[in-house]
């Protein structure tokens, strides 16, 4: 057993977390689709229960799923019928292999520290003029949520700079007001990224 707040979380309700209605707009997931070419290949970071991952096989794309929760990625076997490869974003080792990396509500858990290597090793793994599209729930500084699961909580300003840095071009944020798991009312930070 983890002795992380985060992992724990996510082993301990695997089927539940998988299970839940998300209600998602799926205009963002379609605006990311429509961007790339058809059949393009898609690394998705952090897959939870499948359902993103389900709607891009369903649309023609080649998906390759990914959570860092070996209990959520069986989850997520069971919606898509395939593996999905149980991998932490610092493992990440591709070149050149993805036309698009989707990361929804994903990367806002890793610590603020190694996000710099994380966006390196994604712009690795995506092909030239590739795109990125992820969510992170907006803020000023790290925190833990009702459920002691750690989130980076950046702002648009500290995001931004560190993605030019890493040479990342058309780099766009757009903020908008949801919810997430736990029920509170979130400002969402949505990010697209081009290699």
């Amino acid at each position: 057993m983890s002795t992380d707040p985060t992992s724990s979380f996510y082993t301990d309700n695997a089927a539940i977390y998988a299970a839940r209605d998300r209600n998602l707009p799926r205009s963002r997931l379609d605006a990311f689709l429509d961007s790339l070419p058809v059949g393009a290949t898609i690394l998705e970071l952090g897959c939870g229960g499948g359902q993103d991952a389900a709607y891009m096989l369903s649309r023609g794309f080649d998906v390759t799923p990914t959570d860092g929760s070996a209990e959520l990625a069986g989850e997520a076997e069971k919606r898509l019928g395939r593996p999905v490869l149980v991998m932490r974003f610092e493992t990440l080792d591709s070149s050149d292999a993805f036309h698009g990396v989707w990361a929804e509500a994903s990367l806002l858990h890793a610590p603020r520290s190694t996000l710099p290597d994380i966006f390196d090793r994604i712009f690795r793994a995506l092909k030239t003029g590739g795109i990125l599209r992820a969510s992170f729930k907006a803020g000023e500084a790290e925190g833990h949520d009702k459920f002691g699961r750690y989130y980076n909580y950046p702002s648009a300003v500290w995001l931004g700079d560190m993605l030019s840095a890493g040479g990342w071009k058309d780099i766009t944020m757009t903020e908008a007001d949801g919810g997430g798991f736990d029920g509170e009312p979130t400002r969402w930070l949505y990010v697209a990224a081009r290699k």
